[in-house]
């Protein structure tokens, strides 16, 4: 079946068209794809108002929406072929990326439904207190109302369901802006999950930018607001949204390390993947990579290695190993910077060219700290090599930067491994893998500039729920 060729909205039960409309352009080739239909602040409104007046009286146990999360990611499974599509012409990414994105959103979708169906409050011992005799105390979650989710290009499928499918679990309707550029994978996701039985009235869809971004942060009514992008972005979301609560995932600059004893050649392969893979725009991807001198020339040789012919161009071709970024703007600012920094001295060891939006796998050597391709966030197919003599000396560089979002360690030394995880400020510490490394069932999040709050299934459905205290003690006569 083909892709659709108009990207409406869905509001109070129905799929509708924009007070306006955008065209959609395939990220590789440039062509057209379709018409996305943007809202004005008035439809705006209507939605956001219509999933709150639905999220009021609709009423299911956790039985019903679990099954309901179940039953769509058994229908995104019948569906994945259509989905893969529709992510390589939103984004640009491999199929084999695009492949990948669709089977963790699968599983995101499960595990929503099987916490849906656990979402539990806690006991409380107020008999602990003095003086307390003969009571009890517990919580119950309740859900919040509204969420609002603002999601990003680079995972239009699997970070949707990390939003969407907690708010559904826990009782909220869910409003959906996606990325400017993935409009079509949110169409799909959204026709899947009225198939699977979400309640039309739970669920709304508002493509568009920056605008309706605006307005949904300024409309008094969401309770939550999830966002993936930018620290910016985050800041001002912050700003306006005030004292409602928010799951902001935010900037990185991700490093990785790998000191002497760890195994050089499966660490090799596991950083050419979690640099490269969806052309470098992940958000954990390894941009800084540090390898301990005496090993430098031999690991940099397997960086190197394992990308030499490899396939870089149309995503739609199997063997493409790198696709488009998502615009030519974003090649251009990859290219000067890759461009400054050899300029600047910096050794280009392989890749550097550029071809349309294609940027070939660039791995640089003997960068210095100051050059911007190690003091800001590539968000491409970059990664630097820079040597260390001792394990605290990377450490400390890795820590300094304002983000941190996680980091990898490959050593055979259990202490080096332990104080490394015990050192670096991040969110989270992978040892013998990447930065980029992740399983969806975990808790996920940042520290300092990269965020606030923390997804995974379990975890976000507490974030989306607020917890009621309830006291019980003998009645009196």
């Amino acid at each position: 079946m083909p892709l659709p060729t108009q990207a409406l909205l869905f509001s109070d039960g129905a799929w509708r068209e924009g007070a306006s409309t955008q065209p959609l352009h395939d990220k590789f080739d440039g062509a057209e794809l379709a018409q996305v239909h943007v809202p004005d602040r008035a439809q705006v409104d209507r939605a956001v108002r219509a999933v709150a007046a639905a999220q009021a009286s609709v009423r299911q146990t956790g039985y019903e929406r679990g099954a309901v999360l179940m039953a769509a990611s058994a229908l995104m499974r019948e569906r994945r072929d259509r989905l893969v599509d529709a992510v390589v012409a939103d984004t640009g990414f491999t199929l084999t990326d695009a492949g990948r994105e669709v089977d963790r959103a699968i599983e995101t979708l499960q595990l929503c439904g099987e916490e849906a169906k656990r979402l539990a409050g806690r006991m409380v011992p107020v008999e602990g207190g003095p003086g307390v005799r003969g009571r009890i105390g517990f919580t119950l979650r309740k859900p919040l109302g509204v969420v609002c989710a603002i999601t990003p290009f680079n995972a239009p499928v699997n970070t949707v369901c990390h939003k969407v499918g907690p708010a559904l679990a826990a009782g909220n309707g869910i409003v959906l802006k996606p990325a400017p550029e993935t409009p079509l994978t949110a169409v799909l996701l959204v026709e899947l999950l009225l198939d699977a039985g979400v309640p039309e009235g739970l669920i709304a869809l508002l493509p568009g930018g920056a605008e309706v971004g605006q307005a949904l942060l300024e409309h008094p009514v969401p309770a939550f607001y999830a966002f993936t992008g930018s620290t910016r972005v985050g800041e001002h979301i912050a700003r306006i949204v005030g004292i409602r609560r928010t799951q902001l995932e935010l900037g990185s600059l991700a490093s990785t390390i790998v000191c002497a004893d760890a195994a050089l050649e499966a660490a090799a392969g596991l950083c050419v993947n979690a640099a490269f893979r969806k052309a470098g725009q992940v958000c954990t991807s390894v941009q800084r990579l540090y390898v301990q001198r005496e090993v430098m020339a031999e690991f940099g040789a397997l960086v190197a290695r394992g990308v030499a012919d490899r396939v870089v161009g149309d995503p739609r071709l199997p063997e493409t190993f790198v696709g488009p970024v998502i615009s030519t703007g974003a090649a251009d600012r990859i290219e000067s910077w890759v461009t400054a920094a050899v300029e600047g001295g910096a050794e280009l060891v392989h890749g550097g060219t550029r071809e349309g939006s294609v940027i070939t796998p660039t791995i640089l050597g003997n960068v210095s700290r100051d050059m911007t391709v190690m003091t800001n966030e590539v968000f491409g197919p970059v990664v630097v090599l820079r040597p260390f003599d001792t394990l605290a000396e990377a450490v400390a560089e890795a820590n300094d930067t304002p983000f941190g979002l996680a980091a990898g360690v490959f050593t055979a030394d259990l202490d080096s491994a332990l104080t490394a995880a015990q050192q670096l400020r991040v969110g989270t510490v992978h040892i013998n893998e990447t930065s980029s490394s992740r399983v969806d069932l975990m808790p996920f999040g940042g520290v300092k500039a990269s965020g606030t709050g923390v997804e995974g299934p379990r975890y976000a459905i507490e974030e989306m729920t607020e917890e009621t205290l309830v006291t019980v003690g003998p009645a009196r006569p």
